[in-house]
Order: structure tokens, then sequence, then C-alpha cells
């Protein structure tokens, strides 16, 4: 080590507010490169099609990466019923339309209902868990079937915000480990209709929230 180099940073936690279609690698990459860091990473993957919270650790942060991905989770977003995806979000093409006509909002707010509490989530097939050493969004997209075995996750709060048919709003406290994905097909199994993930948004980790997060263009523009 060259003694005259300056001293290094013993690291960051910083809040990203991640785009739109960005993975969670992407942010990790573009600010590796803009903040000149060997040692980064993330506390929970943020799908694709979901924006929010992204919390990244450099240097001797990430030995806390493991603690922020215990805290518990808040999203905001919406279900369409009436149809259902491969991938249970917009990945993949809405099929199996069926009517919604008879669907009553005392229906709606009895399904959260039941999905509130702990219960037993099958993770969708097209997520990063490894099956065989595999990651199953890999295995789904070359067409292998993929059979994930379920794991119990506590939904603190499910609470529906709005109701605008096929579109329902709402508010999800949950545990670690829960995929908001896998609610949303089994919400639309418990209404009889399908329902897929048409848009998400991480509002809180823990004591962490979006409000005190930065845009991409934000920190890279330090």
């Amino acid at each position: 080590m060259d003694p005259n180099a300056a001293p290094q940073p013993p690291g960051l936690v910083i809040l990203v507010d991640k785009p739109l279609t960005w993975t969670s690698f992407d942010v990790v990459k573009k600010l590796r490169y803009h903040l000149k860091v060997k040692k980064i990473g993330h506390a929970g993957t943020l799908d694709p099609l979901a924006t929010g919270l992204l919390i990244l650790c450099t240097g001797k942060m990430t030995k806390q990466i493991e603690k922020y991905q215990a805290q518990e989770k808040e999203y905001t977003g919406k279900f369409t019923i009436g149809s259902t995806t491969p991938s249970y979000d917009l990945e993949t093409e809405p099929q199996n339309e069926i009517s919604i006509d008879h669907i009553r909002d005392t229906d709606i707010v009895a399904g959260a209902k039941q999905l509130t509490g702990t219960i037993d989530q099958i993770p969708p097939v097209f997520s990063a868990i490894k099956v065989d050493g595999k990651r199953a969004y890999k295995s789904a997209r070359e067409g292998e079937d993929v059979v994930l075995k379920s794991r119990s996750v506590e939904v603190s709060v499910f609470e529906i915000t709005n109701i605008n048919l096929p579109e329902i709003s709402f508010r999800i406290v949950c545990s670690k480990g829960t995929y908001i994905r896998s609610l949303a097909r089994d919400f639309g199994e418990i209404l009889g209709v399908g329902a897929y993930l048409s848009e998400l948004r991480r509002t809180r980790i823990g004591e962490f929230d979006v409000s005190e997060a930065k845009s991409i263009e934000e920190l890279t523009a330090i």
C-alpha cells in the first residue's frame, strides 16, 4: 500500500430512488463507476419494472447489507385483475382474460384480508432464486420447468387504497422475502379472475424512507 495514498472513507450508505426499467445491478454498476469504488452492493433486489427505494452500501458499510435486507419493507402499487401473466407482472404479456363484472368492493377487501398475517407463499419462477445453481428466471425464460418451494412470510399490512377496476391500488408492509408479484397471483386466485402486478414502488425499508432517497441524476451530478 502506498503510504502517501489518501485514506479511504469507511464506507457509505446511499439511498437511491431506482428508476423504471433499471435493474438493481444497473444502479450498482453506475454508482461504482461514478464513485470509483471497488466494494459496493445493494441491500435487496428491486425488479426492473419497479421503482423506489434501493439501499446501496460501499466499503466497510457493505457489512451492514444483511442487516438492512432483513428489515421490513413497504410498497405501494397496483394489481390488475381479470387476466394473468406468466411472470405475474408486465414482463410478460397478459393472457387468460376473464369477466370481472361480478367482482364487488367487498370481495376485494376480503381478498386482501385473506393475505394478511403469516402466509405461505410460492415465489415467482421469474425470480433470482437459485435452483440447482441457476437463477430461476433464466430457466423460466429458456422454457424450462421450474419448481420452487413455498416459504413463510409476514404481511403485516395489506391496505386497499383505491378501486378503479380492473386496477386495484394497494399499500403493503411485509417481511423480507415477500414477493408482491406472488401476492398478485394469489389475490387473483382468491377472487377467481386472475391478477398481475401492474405497478410497484418500494417506499420504505426499515427506518429508511424513499423521500430521503436521491435520483440517479442527482447522485451522479456531484
